[in-house]
């Protein structure tokens, strides 16, 4: 049973918030492609730095990411969340008035360049501002918050309305509330002994897609996105990792990773040709750097919760077996270049075949 509403359960007022929702979450993900991915790619070439694409393996359902952080790649922590985030929530999702993007905040925060001209407009996803005010905030450490206005009675206005904003539930209790919901428990993460609560904790990060060892921002991310089924509505939670070289999506859809990724010269034709489209027509829309014969596209993977990470139907408590997967690919595809609205993202099955060569 899902912990959210699916649209044909909602009241036509509701439905029409999530219609709203939805539409800036469609701007938000240009915005943050190109943050994560194509403005880093620039950082690195800003500084002669070889860019140090995703291999295909560091794709697949529990693969090791080599770790090592690079300074280049842009990281960041956003949680955009449907509704608004009740005020007892606060002991783990800390949004407090200190950390309101007010302007008397934001300039004692001295993290970022702030003009006296500063309209308190900017933080709302509505305002042609809003692009630049969430960049200057993006590079700050923690997350920042995006929610319903609870003041937008008339209409519904999203906001900006908190930064620096720590998660600070612990993975232990993440990963129990997961395991308890997958009916893997009953009640307590060692009730089974510690090795079954390790195996419980690792089942964990496996199911949101990432290591085991994942640096703060990803284990913030999916700590987050468990906590956050607490909170009505659905939630999408976004982080750029400076290990993967990822864009990290994680919502009532799943989780996705996008990347950048290299194409030879061939490759790039024969998708062009299996979507029946010029090559000229693909490089413009597609294509966000030349790179020798080839060039640059983004990819995006789409990951898909197996069996053994699925509620059992009976709701019969079950035993985890940690030599199962409880992740596999599902949709692969080439992303238009963030702006381009006309085109749409192309099917690609890149991880597990050899047909296009990157």
């Amino acid at each position: 049973m899902a912990f959210w509403k699916y649209r044909e359960e909602l009241s036509q007022i509701d439905k029409l918030r999530r219609s709203y929702y939805e539409m800036l979450r469609d701007e938000l993900d240009q915005i943050l492609l190109q943050h994560a991915l194509i403005d880093s790619y620039q950082n690195f070439r800003n500084q002669n730095i070889a860019f140090p694409f995703v291999e295909k393996r560091e794709l697949k359902p529990r693969a090791r990411i080599p770790a090592q952080e690079y300074d280049c790649q842009n990281t960041f922590l956003v949680l955009f969340v449907e509704e608004t985030i009740p005020t007892e929530h606060k002991k783990y999702i800390r949004f407090f008035d200190q950390n309101k993007t007010t302007k008397t905040n934001l300039l004692q925060s001295k993290t970022f360049p702030l003009s006296d001209k500063f309209d308190r407009n900017w933080k709302y996803l509505e305002s042609i501002y809003f692009r630049n005010f969430i960049k200057m905030l993006l590079p700050i450490d923690y997350a920042l918050l995006i929610q319903r206005d609870p003041a937008s009675k008339v209409r519904n206005r999203y906001g900006l309305s908190h930064f620096y904003v720590r998660i600070d539930w612990p993975i232990t209790d993440a990963a129990e509330d997961l395991a308890r919901s997958l009916r893997y428990i009953s009640k307590d993460i060692f009730e089974k002994g510690d090795k079954y609560a390790e195996d419980i904790q690792k089942k964990f990060f496996e199911y949101y897609g990432q290591p085991v060892m994942s640096g703060g921002r990803r284990t913030a991310a999916i700590v987050a996105t468990q906590y956050l089924k607490r909170v009505p509505g659905i939630t999408t939670v976004y982080a750029g990792s400076s290990e993967s070289r990822a864009l990290i999506r994680i919502s009532e859809r799943g989780v996705s990773k996008s990347v950048l990724m290299e194409f030879t010269g061939k490759a790039l034709e024969q998708i062009a040709e299996s979507n029946a489209m010029s090559l000229a027509a693909f490089r413009k829309n597609y294509v966000m750097a030349r790179n020798k014969d080839g060039g640059i596209c983004i990819f995006q993977v789409n990951y898909l919760n197996t069996y053994h990470a699925r509620a059992p139907e009976d709701g019969k408590l079950r035993d985890i077996k940690p030599d199962l997967n409880w992740l596999t690919v599902g949709e692969e595809h080439i992303l238009p270049k963030p702006g381009v609205r006309k085109y749409p993202p192309l099917p690609l099955n890149v991880i597990y075949t050899e047909t296009i060569h990157p």
